[in-house]
């Protein structure tokens, strides 16, 4: 289990997470703004660039889910990414396709080694947003997902909550609650 990554944060393919979350990070500051971006520097390793580095059109959510640039425009116009957002219905806002376009990829050799690192399994993304009156944000780094062995104490909380949450989609509130006290009791 110690070796397990769960996905938790975002449905997106799982190069992508840290790129996410760091756009999710940067939401508040880029929204209000999006007419003024002149440039979105999105710094990662060599897998994603090989992976989910697209460009050009994407016909459907399977596209968008392997589109790291979608992703994170996503993350930065609504904060968060959810199964939703690969819908039609979101894809068709142009400010996504806005976005994309002032994306610019990059490796950062380091980030690639520390990916291979078998101490480390890095996933590492860095996200900077800078402005047409030559502001900027601060540049957002995440070395590693929530659900990486490295933030199991920050991301065991979530994962019971989206367990929970996914159990009273199926069950009567009685079984759910059975269930989850159960799992969540490890000498039972």
């Amino acid at each position: 289990m110690e070796n397990i990554l769960f996905k938790i944060s975002y449905p997106a393919e799982f190069h992508a997470q840290t790129a996410v979350e760091c756009a999710v990070k940067l939401h508040p500051k880029v929204i209000n703004r999006l007419d003024e971006v002149e440039r979105i520097e999105l710094t990662t390793h060599e897998s994603a660039i090989r992976i989910i580095n697209k460009t050009g059109p994407l016909h459907n959510p399977a596209d968008r889910d392997h589109c790291l640039q979608y992703m994170v425009a996503i993350g930065l116009l609504h904060g968060d990414l959810t199964a939703e957002h690969y819908e039609e219905s979101i894809a068709c806002d142009i400010n996504i396709d806005i976005l994309r376009d002032k994306m610019q990829v990059t490796e950062n050799k380091q980030y690639s080694l520390d990916y291979h690192d078998p101490d480390k399994r890095s996933i590492a993304n860095a996200l900077q947003i800078f402005f047409k009156d030559n502001t900027q944000t601060n540049k957002i780094e995440v070395q590693y997902p929530l659900g990486h062995s490295k933030r199991r104490e920050q991301g065991l909380p979530v994962l019971k909550e989206k367990f929970y949450n996914n159990l009273t989609t199926q069950l009567r509130q009685t079984q759910v609650d059975s269930i989850f006290n159960l799992c969540d009791n490890q000498e039972n």
